[in-house]
């Protein structure tokens, strides 16, 4: 899952942008997921989801044909980014706002960071543009990166695979060996990284126990997805 923000000052046209994007990103048989940044509530006042959010839900989730969580208070964004990467796979998400995160990002003003690949004027983008924009985001935009400096990508660190990536000088086909999902660890929330070695380690241990429990009477006839939750409320 590759990850593409959209940043500018306010009425620039950052969400042209961002629908524009995603829509060639379709075109091109991506699926794709967004995130906005914003300091206003998302739920419309009055609907019955509102009404149980006022009343003090700290959650509230919506259910039919589409499903909506409501959590009542802020999550930082690489929370956000691995909700959805363990929730739904997803080739790229767009995120609109979030200035400071450390992911490769389009402006639509004159901000500019160490991630920004190209500064844009949204007025003058024909479609032409928006075409050339999405290969630059195909080529120069990269997913989580967890940290481990473990050098099979070809370079020394994360970081220097992230520089190259958003000036361009790494291939288009190299990423993170490490960015895979099948197995992830949390420990009160946090993301915890684990090398190849580890991962493996892990699923085969818990793949093995769990073969040996009588899983078929309970209706689990493949292991196509595990899930283990471990609470120590004591501590």
């Amino acid at each position: 899952m590759r990850i593409i923000g959209v940043v500018g000052t306010k009425n620039t046209g950052k969400t042209i942008l961002v629908t524009k994007i995603v829509e060639e990103l379709v075109k091109r048989g991506f699926d794709v997921g967004t995130v906005k940044h914003t300091t206003e509530g998302f739920d419309i006042a009055g609907r019955d989801t509102w009404k149980h959010k006022e009343s003090g839900a700290k959650l509230v989730v919506g259910a039919g044909d589409e499903t909506f969580l409501n959590i009542n208070e802020p999550m930082e964004l690489e929370n956000i980014l691995n909700l959805i990467k363990n929730t739904k796979k997803l080739d790229f998400i767009v995120i609109e706002g979030f200035k400071p995160s450390k992911y490769a990002k389009i402006s639509t003003s004159d901000y500019k960071d160490d991630f920004t690949i190209k500064n844009v004027d949204v007025r003058e983008l024909e479609s032409e543009d928006i075409k050339s924009l999405v290969d630059m985001i195909e080529n120069q935009s990269f997913g989580i990166y967890q940290g481990l400096d473990c050098k099979k990508c070809g370079f020394e660190t994360c970081k220097a695979l992230q520089t190259a990536k958003i000036t361009g000088k790494a291939a288009k086909d190299i990423k993170c060996v490490s960015e895979s999902i099948d197995i992830v660890l949390k420990v009160d929330g946090f993301l915890i990284p684990m090398n190849p070695f580890v991962k493996s380690f892990v699923k085969n241990v818990v793949s093995g126990m769990i073969d040996s429990l009588r899983k078929d009477e309970y209706g689990a006839h493949e292991i196509k997805r595990i899930e283990l939750m471990i609470n120590d409320e004591d501590n």
